[in-house]
This record gives structure tokens, sequence and C-alpha cells, in this order.
């Protein structure tokens, strides 16, 4: 289930580059007809000019904090949800063992065990698609803000026209740096971290790396802001250094109450 929701987020992004780079180009304004372009990018653009301060730079840069302060809960509820499916993850395996043939029978009854557990420990496998599910309209959103709103797309900011990409790539590397970092962290914080999960801590920044070297440089500074909060939030709330520390810890409490054990079971003339 985890490898899955890993390559979903692969395919999903993958998909976001079709679609972005397949999408109209004329204008979006007041008058423009459709629920998407009149109600939802119109008036993205609009929540980004009144941030702006005079440049949309500014705009965009604390446009995507207050999304990234809005989905904090989220983000939250999707870590404590893959922290419960990784302490599941001896019992699925012991789940897997036992029904290891391939027949259709013992598929099922390994589908109704894995969800009776799942129900059991109140733990929902598809909530770390949650975030995703939220983020790729966002973005979508921004992107065509950006691209179709004339402010927006003839914006500057330090050395980049918005609507257009990066000239020099720095805000495409920086996006894959801080995507790397966020994605490195995230694993770090799991206690057993699985080939599908360390692939896509190499494979999102290439991604990421990928779309912003095609794609307006307004779209680039958010995924570096977003990122970098992403970064800034698991430092804060998930850090994996003092989660592993803790780890640590419990093993040894564990080892020194077992050897304990062994100690006190052990027959008198032996423990001499």
């Amino acid at each position: 289930m985890r490898n899955k929701k890993k390559w979903l987020l692969v395919v999903s992004m993958l998909a976001l580059v079709v679609v972005l780079t397949g999408c109209g180009t004329s204008e979006v304004s007041q008058s423009s007809s459709g629920v998407w372009d009149r109600y939802i990018v119109y008036y993205f653009g609009q929540a980004i000019e009144a941030l702006s301060f005079g440049n949309p730079g500014i705009g965009i840069i604390l446009f995507t904090i207050i999304i990234r302060i809005i989905l904090m809960p989220l983000m939250h509820y999707q870590t404590k949800s893959m922290r419960k499916t990784q302490e599941l993850q001896p019992k699925l395996k012991a789940l897997q063992e036992k029904y290891a043939s391939k027949d259709p029978d013992t598929v099922r009854k390994l589908q109704e065990e894995q969800q009776r557990l799942y129900s059991e420990h109140n733990v929902n496998p598809l909530s770390g698609c949650l975030p995703l599910v939220i983020q790729l309209p966002i973005m979508m959103a921004l992107w065509q803000s950006i691209s179709r709103i004339p402010s927006l797309t003839t914006g500057t900011f330090l050395w980049v026209e918005l609507g257009k990409p990066d000239p020099y790539y720095i805000l495409p590397i920086l996006a894959a740096i801080f995507t790397f970092i966020s994605t490195k962290l995230n694993a770090m914080g799991q206690p057993d971290t699985q080939g599908a999960m360390k692939a896509m801590t190499y494979l999102m920044p290439v991604l990421i790396l990928f779309m912003g070297w095609q794609l307006a440089s307004g779209l680039s500074l958010y995924w570096v802001v977003s990122n970098a909060f992403q970064v800034g939030q698991t430092l804060l709330i998930n850090n994996p250094f003092k989660l592993r520390q803790e780890r640590e810890k419990e093993a040894q409490r564990l080892r020194d109450i077992e050897r304990a054990l062994r100690k006190a079971n052990m027959p008198k003339k032996k423990r001499k």
C-alpha cells in the first residue's frame, strides 16, 4: 500500500507536467467564464497581487507561506498516520507471510485481514495521499495565475521574469535541493525506510528540477518556499534526529529489561 502511494505521487507529478504544459494561454480576468478561470485562477491571482506590496514575487512568497500554514494540521495528521502505519509493519508482514499464496481467495483474505488491522488501530492507509490531492490543484491554479494574468506574467523578482523559466536555473536547483532535504528528513523519521521511499528521496527532486527547468519561474519560487517551509516544519514538529534518539533509548531500555530477565532466570551457580 505504501509503495502504491509513493508511485501515485510520481504519476501525479508527471501528469501535472503534461497538464501544465498543455493548458491554454488565454488571459484570465474578472470577465472570464467558467468556474476554474473566473473563480479559482482569477482569485488566486488577486490574492497574490494583494500580498505583493509592489512586487509579485513577494506576493507568491507570502501566498505560499499562508497556504503552508493552512495545510499544517493536515500535514501533521499525515505524519502521525505514517508513524502509526510504520508501527503496524511487523504485523502486516506477518499477515503477508501467513497469506503468501496468490490465489484469489487467499488474496481476498489478506486484504480483509489488513483492513481489519487498520480499523483496529484507527489507521487510514490512504491518508498520506490527501495532502497531494489538495496541493496539486493549488499548484495548477498558481501556475495558471502566473501564466495567464498579465500583471503576474510580466512581473519580475530578483533576476527572473515570473512568467518565464529561470534563465540561470537557480530557482529550479534550489527547489530540487529543498525537495531532497525535505524527503530525506521524512525518510529519516521512519523506523523502516523501504526501497520505494528511498527511491522517492532521489526521484522527487529530479522531477521538481525537470519541471522547474520547463515551467514559469514563479512556480519554481513557490516550490522553493514551500519545501523550505516543509524542512523547517519537519525539524520543529517531527525532528528525525530526535525521533532516532528516542527510538535508540527505547531499544536500549528493552535490551536492558531483556538482559535483566535473563539474569534473573539464570541458575545461581551460573550467575556466580
